[in-house]
């Protein structure tokens, strides 16, 4: 039974059991022993645990009266667990799956979705999203009335309804309200978008629903676009698992976006397996716990996915591995607790208001844009329009972000202010791409497209420093233009003396450069910079260092004072900047995923680095005391040239420095 009265639980550190168990399993639950498991889970500093009632398979591990019961299951375990978690002082979340159900919508076929074809099942069919459900039938009034069971029933703190979104179905219940909604049932667009529009509200009817029952229930719809669910959610998790999800290039993207949202708490979500389904693998200590300290530096809470065996066998290997780690980062929780990230540049990716959840994992040019900061060491965000930029000295506006009436509002507002952008390739340009909307701020006309195939590029003299003095290669395409009147050109384009290309004798492979043309590669006018060419799209397929060091001449011109420096520090490691009331910390992070076999990153070992050299720009008041957290070893610092500068002895792996005032 909730307690109407109880505050809303805020997660610090947090477990993801997934449990979706084959009706088959002939013991579920056998081997279970409520008392054990949380006294285990207690025992690693684990105060919130997210634990299935219904799974993807539509099995509920609960006494319902609306469900399917899992039939071996011959107890109640998700009641023994609600209460020896209410007990220890474990807050509990209920799991369900809001999109799929196997069972359910095998007993009830006119529940699920139909696709264009008239099939019900998806291919291929060795997938849990082979059967999915539609929300519109009355399966949303079934899923709504088992959430409700399990908060009259059960003390829970909160409800995750897994895979919501984009489920597109032409059932005959969907198809008779897309028509009277004036939609083309016939256009895989259009239903697309009804689907995540039927998603999004039956997400906001189980809100209302368990609202009524408990005020204070934490809640949240895995798979609705986060902006779509600001109103409903009372935090956001970043699932995240760098083995299976597209690498450790993502979490940066997300970490640096999600904190733009406004001030919600983020749980961040890996696994302790390197894929889903996979019940038999354990990730090494540091590729967890890099995960983890990553998000702590970004202001995210850990949350280790793990598999539930259906028996409840106790599994004490992962559990040890998970205490470890959470005993470790315990010792640093009074820096953590509500440090919030300091930051002065954004990437502004309003690409259609497209969520940057699955951006982040196909986007070449965002994916680089976010890693060229992080190796240069910059204190930035990621944001799109449902984020404030006016705190902002420089906006880095990444390739081919075309230019709506908001977005050229917001820009021209930032440059009046005084503040600088950078942009690259066809940004800038209008939605048909005749010009730049902001002709005269850019201080450059909009030619068309550049046709040299490779193309090379030359700095001048006043830019080159780090960059070799030789034509070198953009790998990418761009756009000509020419510089108005009082706009000065940095670099120019080198002609490729022919493009790629077949003549019908002749593969044009090798394509030396030919002459420095007087076409502009990078222009600046005041303070705004523009690239020609499409610079992080290059950086995303070859990663040229050069590029990265014209990058970083640009933006020192126009942040010629960053938040952080290092003398020092490698490429590879990261540092990010956080603040609480009277103090700021420097987080140094040194991890390298590495490509092991065909496709897996993986976190092995630290990288140990020595006599760090950092700065962190003074603000107006120096501190009194610099030391490394948590065994508050004092530091001797320097300030000069309006920086505290700080030498951390050794570092292995992970720093944290406290500035204190």
């Amino acid at each position: 039974m909730q307690d109407r009265n109880k505050k809303m639980h805020q997660p610090k550190y947090c477990l993801f059991y997934d449990n979706h168990t084959m009706p088959a399993c002939p013991d579920v639950g056998e081997n279970f022993d409520a008392e054990e498991f949380t006294d285990r889970i207690k025992q690693c500093g684990v105060d919130y645990l997210t634990f299935h009632a219904r799974c993807n398979l539509g099995m509920a591990y609960y006494d319902t009266e609306i469900g399917i019961k899992h039939p071996s299951l011959k107890y109640d375990l998700f009641g023994q667990l609600a209460d020896a978690c209410q007990r220890k002082g474990i807050a509990l979340t209920a799991y369900l799956n809001g999109g799929i159900s196997s069972a359910e919508g095998l007993k009830h076929r006119e529940w699920t979705t139909m696709y264009f074809d008239g099939r019900v099942l998806r291919e291929p069919r060795f997938t849990p999203w082979v059967r999915t459900m539609c929300s519109n039938t009355p399966y949303r009034d079934h899923l709504i009335s088992m959430c409700e069971e399990i908060l009259h029933k059960y003390p829970v703190s909160g409800l995750f309804i897994d895979c919501l979104g984009r489920l597109p179905c032409v059932c005959p219940v969907c198809v008779k309200e897309m028509k009277e909604r004036g939609i083309d049932y016939n256009n895989p667009v259009e239903v697309g978008d009804f689907s995540e529009f039927s998603s999004l509200r039956l997400a906001r009817d189980i809100t209302q629903a368990a609202r009524a029952i408990n005020p204070n229930i934490l809640l949240y719809f895995n798979g609705i676009p986060y902006e779509q669910q600001l109103e409903l959610s009372t935090h956001i998790e970043c699932e995240h698992l760098p083995t299976a999800m597209g690498g450790y290039e993502v979490l940066p993207i997300q970490a640096s976006y999600l904190r733009t949202l406004g001030d919600m708490p983020v749980l961040n979500m890996n696994g302790r397996f390197y894929d889903w389904g996979d019940f038999g693998g354990l990730l090494p200590e540091n590729a967890i716990k890099s995960e983890l300290l990553f998000g702590l530096a970004n202001g995210m809470r850990p949350n280790i996915g793990g598999h539930f065996h259906p028996r409840g066998d106790l599994e004490d290997a992962v559990l040890s591995r998970i205490e470890k780690i959470y005993k470790e980062l315990q010792t640093m929780e009074p820096w953590y607790s509500d440090a919030k990230n300091i930051t002065e540049i954004a990437v502004v990716y309003p690409k259609g208001n497209q969520s940057i959840r699955s951006q982040s994992r196909s986007d070449g040019q965002l994916k680089a844009a976010v890693r060229m900061l992080c190796e240069l060491k910059m204190q930035f965000d990621v944001v799109n329009t449902f984020s404030d930029w006016s705190k902002y000295k420089v906006l880095v506006i990444p390739d081919d972000i075309t230019f709506n009436e908001e977005v050229s509002n917001r820009i021209k507002a930032h440059i009046n202010a005084g503040k600088a952008v950078i942009s690259s390739g066809s940004s800038g340009l209008d939605a048909e791409k005749t010009g730049f909307v902001l002709e005269k701020e850019w201080g450059v006309k909009y030619k068309g497209e550049n046709d040299y195939d490779p193309a090379y590029f030359t700095v001048n003299k006043n830019f080159i420093k780090g960059v070799p003095d030789m034509p070198l290669s953009l790998y990418s395409s761009g756009i000509d233009m020419e510089p108005l009147q009082g706009t000065k050109v940095l670099a120019n384009l080198v002609k490729p003396y022919y493009n790629r290309g077949w003549d019908g004798e002749y593969a044009f492979y090798y394509n030396p450069p030919d002459r420095v043309t007087d076409k502009p590669a990078i222009t600046i006018n005041g303070k705004v910079a523009h690239f020609s060419h499409r610079i992080f799209t290059g950086y995303n397929q070859q990663a040229p260092v050069e590029l990265r060091t014209l990058f970083s001449n640009v933006l020192n011109t126009l942040l010629p004072e960053p938040l952080f420096k290092s003398e020092n520090l490698p490429s590879f490691a990261r540092a990010f900047v956080t603040g609480q009331q009277g103090r700021r910390m420097v987080h140094v992070l040194s991890f390298v995923p590495e490509l092991r076999g065909q496709k897996t990153q993986i976190i092995e070992e630290p990288i140990e680095l020595h006599n760090v050299k950092i700065a962190l720009r003074v603000d107006g008041k120096a501190p009194k005391r610099v030391y490394l957290a948590p065994e508050r070893k004092t530091l001797p610092f320097k300030i000069s040239g309006g920086y505290i500068n700080v030498t951390i002895p050794v570092s292995k792996g992970y720093s944290l420095v406290v500035f204190e005032n």
